[in-house]
């Protein structure tokens, strides 16, 4: 049946057709976009439905609201802006109903037992009596109540759809907020709509204000400056920020929202009063933390302190004795340094040794095992990524952990966070803990660390201070090593075997300043010239698929080549060269299944990466059958299975855990054929393919140039241009991070 109705009193005619839906042509899961067959009531022919219809499934009988429209390509097509189901009431359509697929743990074969069973009154039976359906043969308790269950829960996210709609909301937004809220869903977000920032992921403030705007909020209302505040100051978290000076914050949220910078300011006095951020002087200036960063600062700060201060556990013998003792066992010959570095981390409560590749911090930290082995101290060795703690058992030969796995991480599903089983409470049993990497170590990962290593433990602090700080917030490495209050020794000196690699010596050449060496004869450092941005992209391509396995017979292009870019958009971006390398790499087979989600092809095989840390996911190892929860951002993994039928794909990581991802966690994998040089921090890649390009003054910087060639063992390959090449090495500009943890212990130094 096709009717025709008005809308109110000012808007233009708009039409409804009641009919059923015969075929569904196409639906982009993520958005809900639905091409849909309808046959109208009382019509012999169907009609082409479009638009964002969520709720809309084979079977069902629905009302749509819309207008006709003509497709250049496709004909006439009905363009629905709103759309309700509508409960079918003839047995035939409510068996096409419950076999559509819509309702879990229904098939066609129990969907005509339970019509047989019940005729048109099998619907009602469903939603007010779903003990009775245990009378029909092969449905038990337990299922009854997940058919009653998943009818419920299909009325409910209908009932949300509609109110979205007829609040001139995106339909495709229920998706996300009624797995959150369930049947209080409307409740909720009439509420306080920007409550869905906090607590629905991918929420994010224009969202909610939309949202507030259309359900009538006033513009200026206290919550709505709240929100505001508190997502400006989020928003700087995660740019690395821990905290942000008051007047900043206030003109940002201000002009982002066109509301007073002063009520913005009482806001957070609000905010103060109930505990979610911290107003201090800093630096002679106010400044506001979120509480949890506020906390986080002042406990590592103090934690530094006291474990330097606190009496160690001694080592039987004199320091430079036992350094050149173990130098001798080892046959080693040790420099200056890197006695210094030994002699100060035998002697102080926290060490910190930082320099570049090449350096020597490998042989430092063997003599140091070897020394604390001797003396019978029980030591732990962890770094931040499970790649990073991979290559230090590797290189090092002592077995790694990341620090999450050594803090004895968990998660909890009554609060939605994650806990160390080890801190303050129930402290490490150990007597020294060395921690390499650690420019990568955030001000949170630091707390939790730290917590954890009882006093007279010794803590060895391993990084390079000029490659770029950390994902999370803060600049932990670099404020410790600013202060000038902890002990610290800077390793210079290249070694001669390192020193014959130019991937080394170009390192330190760009940390210098100066311009790095290309394209010696037999040497490891190249830079091919090309002109344009789509020139780039075919010689990367032609990199990893042809030139150089056939240049480096050992080299397997999925395994051991690694593309790194500093931009996601574009031609040399990591979007467009993972489409490109997916299909060169890895292309589509007949038996390789795959899974399509938005613009994204996760396929058998493919070289994916975790994008942040998830630490509910649950993983299971098939070597040794242990069980556990939690992948972290920069997770490496191969594409196992792809289940379609099932809607879910499997992903082994790199330490052999294998881990299931269905629509909901989806979004935390990405294809990692190419990846942007901040998420390469920690690894390390038999060779670099990295293009050089105009990118923006805030990426074109020398320590982000120093990161990836860092990043390489056997070759770096540069494609692009020499003078923007030149031009990064120049630009040693970089972003400074709020940050208060320097200032915090250099009044240790005061007092």
């Amino acid at each position: 049946m096709i009717v025709n109705k008005r809308k109110n009193e000012v808007n233009m005619s708009s039409q409804v057709i009641i009919g059923s839906v015969k075929e569904m042509i196409f639906r982009n899961p993520d958005s809900g976009y639905t091409v849909a067959e309808i046959l109208p009531d009382g019509e012999n022919e169907t009609v082409t439905a479009v638009g964002y219809l969520l709720q809309v499934e084979c079977g069902q009988s629905v009302r749509l609201t819309g207008s006709w429209k003509q497709h250049p390509v496709y004909g006439k097509q009905f363009a629905a802006s709103a759309a309700e189901t509508l409960m079918p009431q003839s047995a035939a359509g409510i068996e096409d109903f419950l076999a559509s697929g819509l309702l879990k743990g229904i098939g066609r074969k129990t969907a005509a037992a339970l019509v047989a069973y019940f005729g048109d009154k099998t619907l009602e039976v469903i939603e007010t009596q779903a003990e009775r359906l245990t009378e029909v043969d092969g449905i038990g308790p337990v299922k009854a109540a997940a058919i009653s269950e998943a009818f419920q829960a299909h009325k409910e996210l209908a009932a949300v759809i509609l109110y979205f709609q007829q609040n001139d909301i995106p339909s495709n937004y229920a998706l996300k907020f009624y797995p959150a809220y369930g049947d209080e869903t409307i409740a909720r977000i009439e509420e306080n709509p920007y409550r869905l920032i906090k607590e629905v992921q991918g929420v994010g403030f224009r969202t909610a204000d939309q949202i507030a705007s259309r359900l009538g909020m006033a513009a200026d209302s206290p919550e709505r400056l709240r929100s505001a505040a508190r997502y400006r100051l989020w928003a700087y978290v995660n740019e690395g920020h821990v905290f942000v000076p008051v007047r900043e914050l206030c003109e940002a949220t201000a002009q982002m929202i066109e509301q007073p910078s002063e009520e913005i300011r009482e806001q957070l006095v609000e905010l103060a009063f109930a505990g979610e951020i911290r107003i201090e002087n800093l630096e002679n200036r106010p400044v506001v933390y979120p509480m949890v960063y506020y906390i986080a600062e002042q406990v590592v700060s103090g934690k530094l302190a006291d474990l330097a201060d606190a009496p160690l556990d001694p080592i039987p013998g004199e320091p430079d004795s036992l350094v050149e003792r173990a130098a001798s066992d080892m046959a080693l010959t040790l420099s200056e340094d890197q006695r210094l570095a030994i002699r100060t981390a035998l002697l102080n409560g926290v060490t910190v040794i930082t320099g570049g590749p090449g350096t020597g911090k490998t042989t430092i930290i063997n003599v140091i095992m070897k020394i604390l082995q001797e003396a019978r101290l029980e030591i732990a060795i962890c770094a931040p990524t499970g790649r990073a703690a991979k290559r230090i058992t590797e290189t090092w030969g002592y077995e790694a952990k990341t620090v999450h796995r050594l803090l004895e991480y968990s998660f909890a599903d009554s609060d939605e966070t994650m806990f160390f089983g080890r801190n303050r409470d129930n402290p490490l049993e150990v007597d020294a803990v060395i921690v390499d990497e650690a420019s990568m170590i955030d001000i949170l990962l630091m707390k939790g660390l730290l917590e954890a290593i009882p006093a007279g433990a010794r803590l060895i602090i391993i990084g390079d201070a000029d490659q770029l700080p950390s994902v999370g917030p803060g600049n932990v490495l670099r404020d410790i090593l600013e202060s000038e209050w902890i002990p610290a020794v800077h390793l210079k000196e290249i070694f001669r075997q390192a020193g014959e690699s130019l991937i080394v010596v170009n390192a330190h050449r760009i940390n210098r300043g100066e311009h790095p060496d290309c394209n010696q004869p037999d040497r490891d450092f190249f830079l091919l010239r090309r002109p344009t941005e789509r020139d780039m992209q075919s010689s990367i391509l032609d990199l990893c698929q042809r030139r150089l396995p056939a240049y480096y017979v050992d080299i397997e292009p999925f395994r051991d080549i690694q593309v790194l870019t500093p931009v996601r958009k574009g031609p040399i971006g990591v979007r467009e060269l993972n489409r490109e390398l997916q299909a060169l790499l890895n292309p589509p087979k007949a038996g390789k299944n795959e899974r399509k989600t938005g613009e994204r092809i996760f396929r058998e095989g493919d070289k994916v990466m975790q994008i942040r840390n998830n630490y509910e996911i649950e993983w299971r190892k098939t070597d040794d059958f242990s069980e556990g929860c939690g992948v972290f951002n920069g997770d490496f993994g191969v594409v196992h299975t792809v289940d379609n039928e099932g809607g879910e794909l499997t992903v082994c990581f790199d330490d052999n855990r294998f881990v299931r991802y269905d629509s909901t966690t989806l979004e935390e994998l990405e294809l990692a054929y190419a990846i942007t040089v901040h998420k390469s921090q920690g690894s390390e890649f038999p060779v670099v393919v990295m293009p050089v390009s105009w990118f923006p003054p805030v990426l074109a910087t020398r320590n982000l140039l120093y990161t990836a060639v860092t990043r390489a063992k056997e070759a770096v390959v540069l494609v692009g241009s020499e003078d923007r090449l030149r031009q990064m090495v120049d630009n040693n500009q970089t972003t400074r991070r709020y940050s208060g943890l320097a200032t915090r212990l250099k009044r240790f130094l005061e007092c």
